[in-house]
């Protein structure tokens, strides 16, 4: 995730973020399902995801102990 991206995502709201959470676990199933069949060319696409995937976690978290 690029830098303007997480600041783009520090100013969503939990709703949304959790929603956007929710696609990219969607996406790590698909990644890894499609690396298992050998379909993804892009082998750290898994792995990726899963790092944005731990920021808007984390996010969220920040935003509900700040309330």
């Amino acid at each position: 995730m690029k830098k303007k991206e997480f600041t783009d995502l520090k100013a969503k709201s939990v709703a949304d973020l959790t929603k956007l959470a929710n696609t990219k676990r969607v996406e790590i199933d698909k990644a890894l399902l499609e690396i298992g069949v050998q379909k993804e060319k892009n082998l750290k696409k898994a792995k990726i995801t899963k790092k944005d995937l731990a920021q808007i976690l984390t996010l969220i978290k920040e935003k509900e102990l700040a309330k």
